[in-house]
Formats: structure tokens, C-alpha cells, sequence
């Protein structure tokens, strides 16, 4: 398995998300009201979006500081829940949200393993992962929020770069004079490759091979297959090995013919 890590240092992540995080919720504060549905997230409002960036931030801050080995803790799906309905609170219910995310990561470590959700995967299963995850939800949600506003924004240029690193990762590597791009760990097929039908069609059948027969003996080809059809009373006899009767015939010129 590729591990991939990122282009960025652990502390510059860390910013990274502090600064999307407040231009997210500068963007959502400026809005007339928050009722306006996202056009990136058809089914939601900015009201959604803003609850939903300080619920993630909540819930990775429970899964970071929680035993490697266990599941997602019961509060860390609570982030939603907890979220005011109230405008004026939300701004700084979701800067609290911020906070105890970026205070978990520094205070573990970009290394300290934790539970993650893609498992095992060309991203380690450890805090510095996450951060480098929350720091594309961040760059997302503020790109979301600022659409629905009518004045979109291009990404920054390190959040860009890091994140085509991050999910698109180099291609698998590739056997030298081979065409076929293999995983690595994957070992080529060898041998025959089994027959897979297409779907709605019966699957072929092999034929049986012919027999094979014995070659002829060089020049009795033609008096085999005459010796072999003709019937009569020298029961098959090739006719160069009949006896002859009567004188033998002659050509023109006295030669013989051949026999009878």
C-alpha cells in the first residue's frame, strides 16, 4: 500500500484550518438571512452548512482524543444536536467548534493513531491525517458558502495543491516492458485465464479435438484408396501386386504400358 503524505507540515495544517474555518463563518455571517439553499448542496441551507462544519469539527475532536482502537464515541455524533437554532449564536457556537478541533490534534500529535473512516487506505489512520482531511472540509464548505452568495472564490493555492496530492494519489507502478498497470502487492496472472461469459449469453463450449490419423506411406496414396474400394477376387490387393494375366501390353513403339 502507497502511503501519502502531505506537501504540508503539520503546524501549516493546523493554520490552514483556523483561517478557512473563519472566512467559512465570515462568508455565512455576511448572508441576509441563512435560509438560501447552497447549489452545491441542493438539499441544504446556509443554516445547514454552518451546523454541519461545527458538528464535523466536534466529532473529530471526540474520535482524536478517544482510544485508538475503540469506535466513534457516542458524543461525537451529538454535534448537530447541540447547535443553536439562534443566528446570533451561531457564530460563536461554530468558533467553539474550531477550537476544540485544532486543541486536540496539537495537544496529540500528528502521529497518535486514531479511528478514521477510509480504514486502510493510502492515508495513515493517525491525528496529522485528519487535520490534513478537516483542512479540505473547511476549504469546501467555505467554497459552498460563498457560492450560495453569489461570489465564489478559487481555492488558495497550498489548500489546492495538497489536496490533489491528497486524492489523487501517484498511479500504481508499472513492470518494466509491460503495457498492464499492476497494484502494488499484485502479482500477474499466470496461466490460463478463466472464460466469463457476457451477461444474457450462454458460455462457449469446447469443442472436442479432431483425431488425429496416420500419415500415408509416401507414393501408395492413390492404390491404397483403389486397393481399399474396389472389391473383387484379390481381396483388396493393390493392383501392382496382382498376378499378371495374358502377355503384357505395348505401346506404340513396343515399350511396356504397364500391367494389366
Amino acid at each position: 500500500m502507497i502511503t501519502v503524505e502531505s506537501s504540508l507540515e503539520f503546524p501549516a495544517l493546523l493554520r490552514l484550518i483556523d483561517e478557512r474555518s473563519a472566512a467559512f463563518r465570515a462568508a455565512v455571517t455576511s448572508a441576509p438571512d441563512l435560509d438560501p439553499r447552497v447549489p452545491t448542496c441542493p438539499e441544504w441551507t446556509l443554516r445547514d452548512l454552518i451546523q454541519h462544519l461545527g458538528a464535523v469539527h466536534r466529532r473529530w475532536a471526540s474520535v482524536v482524543t478517544a482510544d485508538p482502537d475503540a469506535t466513534p464515541p457516542a458524543e461525537a455524533s451529538q454535534g448537530a444536536k447541540a447547535a443553536p437554532r439562534e443566528r446570533d449564536a451561531l457564530p460563536a457556537w461554530s468558533a467553539e467548534s474550531t477550537r476544540r478541533f485544532l486543541d486536540a490534534p496539537r495537544d496529540a500529535g500528528p502521529d497518535r493513531a486514531c479511528w478514521t473512516w477510509w480504514g486502510d487506505s493510502q492515508s495513515p489512520q493517525t491525528s496529522g491525517a485528519v487535520a490534513r482531511h478537516q483542512v479540505q472540509e473547511a476549504a469546501v464548505r467555505t467554497h459552498d458558502a460563498r457560492t450560495a452568495l453569489g461570489t465564489p472564490l478559487p481555492l488558495p493555492e497550498e489548500v489546492a495543491l495538497d489536496g490533489v496530492d491528497e486524492f489523487c494519489p501517484p498511479p500504481a507502478r508499472r513492470r518494466p516492458g509491460r503495457g498492464r498497470r499492476l497494484a502494488p502487492g499484485h502479482r500477474r496472472r499466470t496461466g490460463p485465464r478463466p472464460v466469463r461469459p457476457s451477461p444474457g449469453r450462454r458460455p462457449a463450449t469446447r469443442r472436442r479435438p479432431r483425431p488425429v490419423r496416420p500419415a500415408a506411406q509416401p507414393g501408395a496414396g492413390r492404390d491404397r484408396g483403389r486397393a481399399v474400394r474396389a472389391p473383387g477376387p484379390h481381396g483388396g490387393v493393390p493392383r501392382d501386386a496382382r498376378p499378371r494375366i495374358g502377355p503384357p501390353r505395348s505401346g506404340p513403339l513396343g515399350e511396356p504400358t504397364g500391367p494389366s
